[in-house]
């Protein structure tokens, strides 16, 4: 089982990660509200998850860039 977890964690683009750090919370909690979320509104939250990773992986190119 945690061999599943280490797997969707390094695929998961580090979006949780990257809203508790700035919030302060824990990124298992971001995730389990993320996952309820996107029962509850019937997948839209998936859209804004990934245009976060987007977000996140074109500033991460950009600051490599500029270095």
């Amino acid at each position: 089982m945690q061999f599943f977890k280490d797997i969707i964690e390094r695929s998961a683009f580090g979006v949780c990660s990257f809203v508790g750090e700035r919030l302060g919370i824990n990124s298992s909690r971001i995730r389990m509200y993320f996952i309820y979320t996107s029962f509850v509104a019937l997948g839209s939250p998936i859209v804004l998850y990934l245009f976060a990773a987007f977000w996140l992986n074109i500033r991460k190119c950009f600051r490599h860039s500029l270095n």
